[in-house]
């Protein structure tokens, strides 16, 4: 295996492609091939091949912005291991009766398919809005996306989840893998929001949806013929019940400026 890369806050650069290929020179960038014709993406479904070439914003160890690359790229195991991190966010949204909504990921995922997990969780794009080098401004753009991927995976108008109803609470560094080709190495944005929604679900992107309470999922995951996704065990064995437990006393939690490394 390749030693793992790292990239300074020093080394800061303009998001672009051609950064990554330099600060990454062993990582498979598959520039020429677009992701319907990579033959690692063989066999899966057609919108979710679509959506692997989107442009995630590549970071360095303190979340500051190297570059950008495809979706697929950034979750190549082999390209992971080799330092790849990308900027990515968790909602977590609850009705008026302090209910979180989870949702299971679709049969078709390429990653973690099939597996529980909190509201909403995605990656801001390398597009104007949801970029950012300073937090505050990384912040928002995580937000903006937050309410793009809601209303695309869940179908919540926008309109009912404006990015002024999303508190930014902290940050986590983490890596997992989903299988041996596909994986996960991100810096989590974790963003509370208390709405009632109207939803119109997506079945490409979800399988199902449930609301809960503390006990509820503390009961699921005892379940063993349930599977959760990593970031979400995470986020619960660790910091979720707490957060809960103060819903009407969140401002102690908010803006974290530390990165919690996982």
């Amino acid at each position: 295996m390749a030693a793992t890369t790292t990239i300074t806050s020093a080394q800061v650069e303009p998001i672009t492609s051609e950064n990554i290929i330099r600060l990454f020179p062993e990582i498979d960038t598959a520039l020429a091939t677009t992701s319907r014709e990579s033959s690692e993406l063989d066999g899966y479904n057609e919108e979710q091949v679509r959506l692997m070439d989107e442009v995630c914003i590549v970071l360095d160890n303190d979340d500051k912005p190297i570059g950008s690359a495809s979706k697929k790229i950034c979750h190549l195991m082999k390209n992971i291991d080799r330092g790849l991190l990308h900027r990515a966010f968790s909602v977590f949204l609850f009705d008026s009766e302090k209910r979180l909504l989870l949702q299971q990921r679709a049969d078709e995922k390429i990653t973690f398919p099939s597996m529980w997990t909190n509201t909403c969780c995605s990656h801001p794009l390398g597009i104007p809005g949801e970029t950012g080098a300073e937090l505050e401004a990384a912040i928002m753009g995580v937000k903006r996306a937050a309410q793009r991927k809601l209303n695309q995976e869940l179908g919540i108008p926008t309109t009912q989840v404006p990015p002024e109803i999303f508190h930014f609470l902290t940050r986590i560094h983490y890596k997992a893998p989903s299988d041996g080709m596909w994986g996960e190495h991100e810096i989590d944005y974790i963003l509370f929001a208390q709405k009632n929604v109207d939803l119109d679900i997506n079945p490409n992107e979800v399988k199902a949806y449930k609301y809960v309470t503390a006990e509820e999922l503390k009961a699921m995951f005892k379940n063993e013929g349930l599977t959760f996704t990593p970031w979400f065990k995470l986020i619960c064995e660790t910091m979720l019940f707490e957060w809960w437990a103060n819903f009407d006393n969140l401002e102690a939690y908010k803006n974290e400026q530390d990165i919690r490394r996982m």
